[in-house]
């Protein structure tokens, strides 16, 4: 039994409760409102309840099994709440299309951020402007399939 299979509790923001549902009716074939047609639904730990959270975020991937998570939150200037979520726990679930896979997480810095950076803006371009606007460092988090 994995730790997401526990409570699930929606984002109290309708629009993301409502991408998580459209996702998981669908697969993710229909596009996101917020993020687009390459799109997957992250779960996480809450990092002082425990309960299952899950966002819509953009796909980055590797193509190798790997993926990216890119806490930009539009530029705004704090950290989304899954960020916090992962840095407690260091893990994570991803949902890939009808694919459901666990992962664990790690903060990619220097050479491999860039990378991963790269890899996000190729699929996502607008990544750089909300770096942009803020003077935070959008952090990138990399998800290894867990053993």
């Amino acid at each position: 039994m994995s730790a997401f299979d526990g409570e699930y509790v929606a984002s109290p923001w309708a629009p993301i409760a409502d991408e998580v549902t459209r996702y998981e009716r669908t697969n993710g074939t229909e596009a996101s409102e917020l993020v687009g047609d390459q799109w997957v639904i992250l779960w996480t730990l809450g990092a002082k309840s425990g309960t299952v959270r899950k966002t819509p975020l953009v796909r980055v991937s590797d193509g190798a099994g790997r993926y990216a998570v890119v806490g930009s939150m539009g530029g705004a200037p704090t950290h989304p709440q899954w960020v916090h979520n992962i840095r407690a726990h260091g893990v994570a679930r991803l949902q890939d299309g009808a694919q459901v896979v666990d992962y664990t997480a790690h903060e990619a810095t220097g050479d491999e951020k860039t990378a991963w950076w790269d890899r996000a803006t190729e699929v996502w371009p607008d990544y750089d402007n909300y770096q942009s606007s803020t003077e935070r460092q959008i952090p990138v988090f990399v998800l290894e399939p867990a053993e």
